[in-house]
């Protein structure tokens, strides 16, 4: 195998791992905040120039902004070149940012370089379902040339 292949099969692996802690981070965050009567949590996040953050979380009981409780959260995390998944134990507030950067990482992995992106998440706790709303930031140029 050379370098390129086994970079490329270590990256899927990576991949799959990632989409793993994911799956099993997205129900322990939802279990946390069912229990706590949180119906929807908003998150936005904005990032350009290889520097991204999580600017808000805000959560909500039905129309009410909720503060969200202090009570701990075990999530999954895997590193690169790594496939094992390694837990750890964090507030919600940082598990949910936890599982944000991840989402982006499986689905947008470098949003943040460059122009960047930025946008929203939507945790939607009876559904049990998390949406991304994706803003891709580019610098377009249209070059013209003539000779007369």
């Amino acid at each position: 195998m050379n370098t390129t292949e086994d970079f490329q099969t270590r990256y899927q692996r990576y991949q799959q791992a990632l989409a793993q802690a994911n799956s099993l981070n997205k129900t322990a965050v939802f279990d946390v905040l069912a229990a706590a009567g949180i119906t929807e949590v908003a998150v936005t996040f904005n990032g350009e120039g290889d520097s991204g953050q999580i600017e808000d979380i805000v959560a909500h009981k039905g129309e009410h902004p909720y503060a969200l409780p202090n009570v701990s959260v075990e999530i999954q995390q895997i590193s690169w070149g790594s496939e094992k998944l390694d837990s750890r134990k964090m507030a919600l507030r940082e598990a949910i940012d936890h599982l944000c950067y991840d989402v982006l990482a499986q689905e947008h992995e470098g949003w943040e370089n460059n122009d960047g992106a930025c946008g929203d998440f939507a945790f939607v706790v009876d559904d049990r379902r998390i949406e991304l709303d994706f803003n891709a930031r580019f610098t377009d140029s249209i070059h013209f040339s003539h000779s007369f």
